[in-house]
């Protein structure tokens, strides 16, 4: 790049000392390839999800995401008997003090791409993995430098050809085939609908050495942390060995493609390829995101804007992943990140592709809640993703001014708004009464705080929930500007009456004295709800309140008091009787507490955008609602932004490691708060 430069390198700190196994284990690192699919593991290499995998490949319906490629043993053949092993190989038969990663020096992102590197015998190895954007291909490149004598290279795969959410132990007890020519090896598995695994080694002195084993009782530790299945096998082929005397880079590549694709590039030409493919990331964002933190977060929000395989209709679509590492692409958090990771990035090509994708699966006013992995259909059981459409629309066109867009999307609009306003599914309709939404469906969860587990929903939330009613005068205010622009007047005033009357009952009916803030939901089954949620600071945030300004101080400063956190926003008080201090356990103790005091780090962005509202002039004060998350970046999945946090001081980052919504909110507001007053 000419005028920017790549931000500085992330480095794990170790504070100057070995890095403990803890730490090696606990930090992950993540690579995608823009399809959905994805390299991810634990820093000391060991596998402790069964999301973990060098080759996670993204396949078009019915297969969806598919761990291909499970596992790498890397090792350093100095001499007969003189061997050292550079990963941990804790999740295969051994413990940390067995490993190799006492050799383990650094760890570092370089552009969000990881890189490790070992000081050993006068030598220095680094290895870095890169996936081919677009392809389910991954690279994984040795270099070694230093004065001493130069080892050979051992690499030996293990696979598990298996959906990426299925349990470990469901490993197939039928074989793997391996077939080799030319240099080029072709894993078969069990599996006759999955395609082949290829692998190369591009190199004249590289061999194979056949050496077929079950490697058995392979542990997933976070796996049985969480109450799963945490024990299965793999399988390798064998090893493949090279001479590092003879080389300067060594790369092993894996790859679903065929192999006219896979031949198409070299290695070299592959990483410099992306190097530029990332530069211009920079260059096309905000120009408050070039440099520092949020130039990191740039490369993280690339993560999870993808061009899901097998899904067209006609035109590309596009989607944004949820998170990382289990979730699929979802309306709701991909309306929420549409600005952060689109808007803020500069992508606008993107964002109208996303808004596009998603007005062709409206169905009776709806928007899909997801769509599952592995299918091309959504599911519709949501209230404000629909609703967070009009949202998204509005940031779209302030950034762009797209009106090509808005004419296109425009009847589409119309419908979903019609459909609230006469009833459409999960008894979504507005009362006649007082104007406002009414949401709820005996065994749904449609609101944000959306855990359930069997036929519990653990907050149901049913009746007229306070963030769906700001949400539906929102997106009725900007549909009755945006039919004045395009003439239709009559229209617009007929949407502007209708978010009138509902703010107007929403400022009669929401308001508790008793707690000096909102209920969060009225004319529920159990009466209006006063339990504090963050759920009423979008009363403020939007960019049509529906609350009175005479009341934001007042709610502003119960939710800065009661859930505002370094780390995001409480989704309950601590002194409500639900409350859950800590996000632990199996399935049902974790989804008890997912909504009942677990932090939420995307809710730092409305609560920045309310507080500006009413302190316009202290941004530098704003900024500081940020101050925690640099940190974090070093924490969990390194380099990006993680879904929850405990309730509880430290505040552990909990759930997916890379959350869409968190890295595009504090993205968002860092550059609003940078450009804005810094």
């Amino acid at each position: 790049m000419d005028a920017l430069e790549i931000p500085a390198p992330r480095v794990t700190p170790w504070g100057g000392a070995q890095p403990s196994g803890e730490a090696l284990l606990t930090r992950e690192w993540l690579v995608t390839n823009g399809l959905g699919g994805f390299a991810s593991g634990t820093v000391a290499g060991a596998l402790t999800r069964r999301y973990h995998g060098l080759l996670v490949a993204a396949l078009p319906a019915p297969r969806g995401r598919v761990v291909m490629w499970s596992h790498l043993s890397e090792a350093l053949i100095f001499g007969p008997g003189d061997l050292i092993s550079l990963g941990a190989e804790e999740s295969v038969g051994g413990g940390l003090e067995r490993s190799g990663t006492k050799y383990l020096r650094e760890f570092r992102l370089e552009a969000g791409l990881p890189v490790w590197r070992y000081t050993l015998r006068d030598l220095v190895l680094e290895k870095r993995v890169l996936m081919l954007h677009g392809q389910n291909t991954v690279h994984l490149t040795y270099s070694v430098t230093g004065d001493g004598p130069r080892p050979r290279l051992q690499l030996r795969p293990a696979v598990d050809f298996r959906h990426y959410a299925s349990a470990v132990g469901e490993m197939s007890p039928q074989p793997y085939t391996m077939r080799a020519a030319r240099g080029r090896y072709e894993l078969t598995g069990p599996v006759p609908t999955l395609p082949s695994l290829r692998f190369s080694l591009p190199a004249a002195d590289a061999k194979f050495a056949r050496d077929p084993q079950r490697i058995t009782g392979v542990l997933y530790r976070v796996e049985r942390e969480r109450g799963y299945d945490y024990r299965g096998d793999l399988w390798s082929p064998g090893a493949f060995e090279i001479d590092l005397a003879n080389q300067e880079n060594v790369t092993l590549v894996g790859s679903t493609e065929d192999w006219s694709t896979i031949d198409e590039v070299t290695p070299a030409a592959a990483l410099e390829a992306e190097r530029e493919r990332r530069a211009q990331l920079l260059e096309q964002a905000a120009p408050g995101a070039h440099r520092g933190v949020a130039a990191e977060l740039v490369f993280a929000a690339d993560q999870f804007i993808i061009t899901p395989p097998g899904r067209a209709q006609g035109s590309p679509a596009r989607t944004i992943i949820a998170g990382y590492h289990w979730f699929t692409d979802w309306g709701r958090d991909t309306m929420i990140s549409f600005e952060g990771l689109t808007l803020t990035t500069g992508r606008t090509r993107e964002a109208a592709e996303i808004l596009r994708t998603f007005a062709r699966y409206v169905r009776d006013g709806l928007i899909p809640n997801l769509f599952p992995d592995g299918e091309n259909e959504g599911l519709y059981h949501t209230a404000d993703a629909s609703l967070w459409f009009f949202h998204a629309i509005a940031r779209y066109l302030a950034a762009t001014g797209d009106e090509a867009t808005l004419e296109l999307l425009l009847p589409t609009l119309r419908d979903i708004a019609d459909h609230h306003l006469a009833g459409t599914k999960f008894n979504i309709h507005v009362d006649p009464v007082d104007g406002l939404l009414v949401q709820g469906a005996e065994g749904y969860q449609l609101t944000w705080m959306d855990a359930k587990m069997g036929a519990w929903v653990v907050t149901p939330r049913r009746g007229k929930a306070v963030e769906i009613n700001a949400l539906w005068h929102n997106a009725l205010a900007h549909l009755a500007d945006w039919l004045e622009r395009s003439g239709e007047v009559e229209a617009a005033r007929s949407y502007a009456a209708h978010a009138a009357r509902a703010r107007k009952s929403f400022n009669a009916r929401f308001w508790c004295e008793k707690t000096g803030c909102l209920y969060d939901v009225v004319d529920g089954p159990g009466g209006p709800d006063p339990s504090i949620r963050p759920n009423q600071i979008f009363a403020i945030s939007l960019d049509h309140p529906i609350l009175a300004p005479e009341r934001w101080k007042s709610v502003l400063a119960v939710v800065e008091r009661a859930l505002l956190t370094p780390v995001g926003l409480r989704s309950l008080a601590p002194e409500d009787p639900d409350y859950h201090p800590f996000y632990e356990g199996d399935l049902k103790a974790r989804d008890g507490a997912y909504h009942q005091g677990t932090v939420w780090a995307w809710l730092i962005g409305p609560f920045v955008d309310a507080w500006l509202k009413l302190h316009p002039r202290e941004q530098r004060t704003a900024r500081g609602f940020l101050a925690a998350f640099p940190e974090h970046l070093h924490e969990a999945g390194v380099g990006s932004i993680s879904e929850i946090f405990d309730a509880t001081a430290p505040h552990r980052a909990r759930g997916c490691i890379a959350q869409a919504w968190s890295v595009a909110e504090v993205l968002r507001c860092w550059v609003n708060t940078e450009t804005r007053a810094l």
